[in-house]
């Protein structure tokens, strides 16, 4: 555990990032003093930190920690080289990670809840923190995202629960083991398990293990939650210490959902026999609340409470999010960026909006996706729309040319299976070829897990000038 009571001063290294950002201005609620450094501090970030009173600086520079800080918070996006961390070990400056401070400062003392799997963490965790505040049990949480009907993304409560949102990633440059081996838990969630983060795991039962290590860690008077219809979460959870409950929609599972209808207004489904409402459409998404909703039951709230509580659930900024509406056109936001997520938000988007046209705009971004580990699958999900684009890959000469995601193939692919595809350059050349093919009733989901140039912005206001 910290010595809380020598640590009054808090300096974040690389503040900018939205989990760091908001753990910060947690930690500056509660009265600490909180600085902070990044490369690049932009808007809406920079505007946040300003709002919260936190101070901090452009760049890393060894100067950048006078007044000296009683505890450096080291942001797992850092490695030896960068001149303001080598000054903290230089200096000998206490330092964690954030997974660290998390656990350090609260979860030694408190009923930990992790959302963990590939797909679905950040929605199933701020679903949870959600049912669970507004059932009146004042939780803590810490989410990887921003919620619609949250007040942050890092909310230190009065009551007994930490909701925190699991990732497998790595957790700093000193420690490569996954973040969510940090929390502690006494309830686990596991949505599923995939093959991603090629930057980091060679291969899926590299993740696998991973998963595996952090179900170890739950007590046995502890619970977790498994996906019921995931073979390779069932694989996983085998040898768990724990009493197992399988959710999922087919016959095996203990807690199963019976998806009703799903249309614009979203989805009705039940589970134990309950039926409820969620304005978020798919089945995805339901998988995620029905996750939710069973990690709360069994915390005590009644499924009469939870289905008066879940219709109010607006979501997370970024996943299926409409950021626009003019002209009869709708603009959609999504963070999807693995083909398995690309599916199941493509499904959605039909879901919710019959018989309307839906364009696919994709950037091949993350640390998986620029490599040609699923070209295919990438080709096969993103043919499920009517419409496609996809970019250059970002940051190509940092991707071996042999190992890189080939883009104009897929667009070749996906053309070949009957359906309009383009391969452009940028975000540019795409707003500029997409215009003019637009008509009022078009859908257009942009899926990247950056900004892509700013061009769901750019095509917000070109739209608006069409009036």
């Amino acid at each position: 555990m910290l010595d809380r009571a020598h640590l009054k001063h808090l300096h974040f290294l690389g503040i900018a990032g939205t989990g760091m950002g908001t753990v910060a201005a947690m930690f500056r609620k509660i009265g600490l003093q909180v600085t902070g450094s990044d490369q690049a501090v932009y808007p809406p970030m920079s505007d946040f930190l300003r709002d919260q009173g936190i101070t901090f600086h452009e760049g890393y520079a060894e100067k950048n920690l006078s007044p000296k800080p009683d505890l450096a918070v080291v942001g797992n996006a850092l490695s030896r080289g960068n001149p303001e961390l080598e000054a903290v070990l230089s200096h000998r400056i206490p330092f964690v990670s954030l997974p660290e401070l998390l656990r350090g400062w609260f979860l030694y003392k408190t009923r930990n809840l992790v959302v963990s799997g590939t797909h679905g963490k950040t929605t199933t965790s701020t679903m949870l923190a959600f049912l669970l505040e507004k059932a009146g049990l004042h939780p803590s949480w810490f989410i990887g995202g921003v919620p619609l009907d949250l007040p942050a993304g890092c909310h230190h409560g009065t009551g007994p629960f930490w909701v925190l949102e699991g990732d497998e990633y790595d957790t700093s440059f000193a420690d490569k083991r996954s973040k969510f081996l940090q929390y502690l838990p006494e309830l686990v969630i596991l949505n599923n398990v995939e093959f991603d983060h090629a930057d980091i795991y060679p291969d899926l039962a590299a993740i696998q293990k991973s998963f595996r290590q952090l179900l170890q860690q739950v007590p046995q008077n502890g619970l977790a939650l498994i996906n019921a219809d995931d073979p390779n979460t069932l694989a996983v959870a085998k040898d768990a210490p724990c009493e197992i409950l399988e959710v999922g929609s087919g016959p095996q599972a203990a807690a199963r959902y019976h998806i009703l209808k799903e249309d614009a207004s979203g989805s009705r489904f039940t589970l134990h026999g309950q039926e409820f409402h969620l304005q978020l459409a798919g089945r995805h998404n339901v998988h995620n609340a029905s996750m939710a909703l069973c990690a709360a039951h069994t915390l005590g709230i009644s499924l009469d409470q939870l289905a008066s509580i879940l219709p109010h659930f607006k979501g997370v900024r970024r996943r299926l999010e409409v950021r626009a509406e003019a002209n009869g056109i709708t603009v959609v936001d999504d963070f999807g960026h693995h083909p398995s997520a690309l599916r199941e938000s493509i499904a959605a988007l039909r879901a919710k909006y019959p018989g309307r046209r839906l364009w696919a705009l994709f950037e091949p971004r993350s640390n998986t996706t620029r490599r040609g580990i699923f070209q295919n699958e990438l080709a096969q999900s993103l043919s499920a729309a009517d419409g496609v684009y996809i970019t250059e890959i970002a940051r190509k000469d940092q991707i071996d040319p042999e190992m890189r995601l080939d883009p104009k193939k897929i667009a070749d692919d996906i053309r070949k299976a009957g359906r309009e595809s383009f391969y452009l350059p940028g975000p540019d050349e795409i707003l500029q070829d997409l215009l003019p093919r637009l008509k009022s009733g078009d859908i257009v989901a942009v899926f990247t897990n950056g900004s892509f140039g700013g061009l769901v912005g750019k095509l917000a206001t070109a739209l608006q000038k069409r009036n």
